[in-house]
Order: C-alpha cells, then structure tokens, then sequence
C-alpha cells in the first residue's frame, strides 16, 4: 500500500501547487492552461484507446456502458458526492462562496447556468473531482502497478505513475481548483482495493484484458479532454460502466467460443 500513499501524496501536492499558482495569473492564462489540460487529455486518451485489440468490443463497451451509465446518472451522482466533499471541507473554510454550484455546472433543467467561460467549464469543485478521478484511475498503469505492488512487492510502476499524476494535477488543479485534490479520495479506494484484492483478481487479468481496459478507459480521457476544450459538454462518468464491460467481454470470449465450437 506504501505506493498508493505515494500516489495519492504526488496528486496532492501537485494539485496544490497548481491551486496556488492559479492564484497568482489571470484569468486568461487560466484558461489557457486549461485548454492546454484539455488537449493533452485527447491526445493522451486518442493513444492510450488506440490499444484496443478487438474493436467490437470498445464499441459495445461504449454504447452499452453509455446507455447503463446514463440511466443511473452516475455522472450526477459522482457530482453529488463531490458536492459533499465541498460542503465538508470548503464550506466551513469561508470558501465555498467562491465554489459555483456543483449542480449547476452539469444542469439539463437550468441550461442558463451552465458553468461555462467561452465553451469551457470555470472551477466548480465537483467538476474538478470528478474529471481528475477518472483521469488517474482508468489508466492501465493503475491496473498493472497495482497488481505488481500487491504480488511482486515492485512498486515501480505505480511510482512512475505518481509522478506523471503529480505533474497533470499541477495543470488541473491551476484550470480547474481545489477539486483535484480530492481526486486522492477515488485513487486510494481504486488502487487500494486493486492492491489488496490482486492475489485473487490476477489469474483472470490477461494481456487483451488489459489491451481493452486501456482501449476504453483512453476513450473516457478523450471525453475529459473534449470537456476541457470546451467543445462539448459530455458526462464523462455516465460512461464508466464501458470498462466493466470490457472486462465482462474478455471474461466470457472463451466460452462464446466454446459454445460455437470456434
């Protein structure tokens, strides 16, 4: 677990520096890192889905996942316990007055409040929790490095990672606020539980299962980063259930082939 503490303290510290930075610039570097944010998240996400070995299952994985995760609004309800973590720790603080609405920023009901500068969201909390946690958990190298932690004792991977994840949260916490720091919730939770559970989970984590993992997780950071730009509005996290069912896909594709003698 020491690497997952590593993890979370670079995130940290990163997204820190980045709030305090933001601070010190105006608003038009703001958001010129922020754009910036945004496309190193398509290209980043446009690499890491090109990793895909079987195509079908990236679509299904995005069209079904897309259809599940609407239907339950996992975006609104990730907003929501975002909106939490604010009124807990920004509220009693005196800065939450400073904080948009979480609600407003992902709105169908109110369209008018859409948080919104030019087509790119401002700094709203939730919004910074939510972009940031899936950002630093779908990555194959959580996965990997988690597994290697836990079974290997090798905690290079994951160190590599907090280190990559400390420079990215210095630009999102600088574009996008204090949000990203709470990002450090869903990082210890995800890779916590990876690390623990890894003696039992890595008999059934294959190379095309990490092939896929990475194919439809790099779709989800191709989303953040079309949020970041400001080119559309997109509830990233209504999509989350796609890499379930990318692991569901590579799970049952012996037996589908079993059953039509392939």
């Amino acid at each position: 677990m020491i690497a997952v503490f590593v993890n979370c303290f670079t995130v940290l510290l990163g997204s820190s520096v980045g709030v305090l930075f933001s601070k010190k610039i105006s608003a038009k570097i703001t958001d010129a890192i922020q754009l910036a944010c945004g496309l190193v998240s398509f290209i980043m996400g446009v690499q890491m889905a090109f990793k895909y070995q079987n195509v079908v299952y990236l679509a299904l994985a995005l069209i079904l996942g897309g259809i599940i995760g609407t239907w339950a609004d996992l975006d609104g309800k990730i907003l929501c316990f975002g909106k939490f973590l604010e009124k807990v720790f920004c509220r009693s603080e005196g800065n939450a007055s400073e904080l948009p609405p979480a609600s407003d920023s992902f709105s169908d009901e109110n369209p008018k409040k859409l948080e919104f500068s030019e087509g790119r969201p401002k700094k709203n909390f939730a919004y910074a929790f939510l972009n940031s946690s899936v950002l630093f958990c779908v990555g194959a190298m959580a996965i990997v490095g988690s597994f290697q932690a836990g079974i290997e004792h090798n905690y290079s991977t994951i160190l590599l990672k907090s280190i990559l994840d400390g420079f990215v949260s210095i630009g999102f916490g600088a574009a996008m606020g204090i949000g990203t720091a709470f990002s450090v919730v869903s990082i210890f939770l995800y890779q916590g539980a990876l690390t623990l559970l890894s003696v039992l989970i890595s008999p059934y984590v294959s190379e095309q299962m990490i092939a896929e993992l990475t194919g439809s997780g790099g779709a989800l950071i191709v989303l953040i980063g079309i949020n970041l730009m400001g080119i559309k509005k997109i509830k990233t996290a209504n999509y989350l259930p796609a890499v379930l069912f990318s692991v569901i896909f590579v799970l049952c594709e012996p037996l589908v082939k079993n059953l039509l003698g392939i």
